[in-house]
């Protein structure tokens, strides 16, 4: 017997819809991993250092990256960049905020190849970062290296605005920091090499702990400092200007496993937030996180939002 012509209709509307679903299977199992995220956009880890910055600048590139769909969370590590090499060799993480010349040098084994010169230092960085399986984005205009400063009050009183400054008018000035800036090419010596200012007759050994208490009493003139500690801003004091260039290249710059950096969205949307992140902002960030006490998380947000990318 022939079956009716409504229950061939029935049987052929049945076979098509099988064959849709077993179509849009097909569709899902090409663009989803098996953590439920899209092919296009991999679940970033990504990892924090123990200090305020390091925990401020992850905030920023999660929060920054969850807002262009991406899958992000932060992974506290110690303070020591072995253990975050660490982290990435085991899967623990896959991308980190680092910065270039002090990464550098961690990772050649204190060669020295460091220098102010960012594109060079960046270029050495890619070299050493490809022996670990990781590569760097576009490196940030954030520098945060050795820095000279002094009280407001000083500095306008003597004129004094540059390194370049202190040959003609601060010669005779005392210069506080840790014992390691006799020796540092980045403190004394370069000073006296590149801008032909001697501040050791003059100088005065402290602990870290000490060198601000020291220039806020006159017990010093000049204080050496980092260049986005949040005390800058905090007591309004001058940050010297190195118009000679001695200091090193220690620029943001995010790094992650060769497996992600290579994604297209990834590159665009690390590039976006990193576009905004600078000196100035940072300053501004860690005075909010070391004198105001507020969340990192709390801090990264509203710097996402007025920057538009919240």
């Amino acid at each position: 017997m022939k079956r009716p012509v409504r229950s061939l209709i029935a049987v052929g509307v049945i076979a098509l819809l099988v064959i849709a679903a077993c179509s849009d299977d097909k569709k899902t199992t090409a663009t989803t991993g098996s953590s439920g995220q899209t092919a296009s956009k991999p679940k970033i880890t990504i990892g924090a250092q123990d200090f305020g910055e390091s925990k401020i600048l992850a905030e920023v590139y999660k929060q920054g990256l969850a807002a262009k769909g991406f899958t992000t969370d932060v992974q506290t590590l110690g303070g020591f960049r072995d253990l975050e090499i660490k982290a990435f060799d085991g899967g623990t993480i896959n991308f980190a905020p680092e910065y270039a010349a002090s990464m550098l040098e961690f990772l050649n084994g204190k060669k020295g190849e460091a220098s102010s010169d960012v594109t060079a230092t960046v270029s050495k960085l890619a070299t050493q970062l490809e022996t670990k399986g990781l590569a760097a984005f576009k490196v940030t205009d954030a520098v945060d290296t050795n820095a000279l400063v002094m009280k407001k009050a000083k500095a306008d009183q003597l004129g004094i605005k540059s390194l370049s400054d202190l040959a003609t008018k601060g010669a005779n000035l005392k210069l506080g920091g840790p014992a390691d800036c006799e020796t540092n090419p980045f403190c004394i010596p370069g000073l006296k090499s590149k801008y032909n200012v001697d501040l050791a007759p003059n100088f005065q050994a402290l602990e870290t702990s000490a060198i601000v208490p020291a220039l806020d009493a006159d017990s010093i003139d000049i204080a050496l400092l980092f260049s986005t500690d949040g005390r800058i801003v905090a007591n309004n004091y001058v940050l010297l200007q190195d118009d000679k260039k001695i200091l090193s290249a220690d620029n943001v710059i995010p790094v992650a496993k060769k497996d992600i950096a290579s994604n297209a969205d990834l590159v665009t949307a690390v590039n976006a937030i990193s576009a905004y992140i600078t000196t100035d902002a940072l300053l501004a960030m860690n005075k909010k996180f070391d004198i105001d006490k507020e969340d990192a998380a709390v801090i990264a947000k509203d710097f996402l939002i007025k920057s538009g990318l919240l």
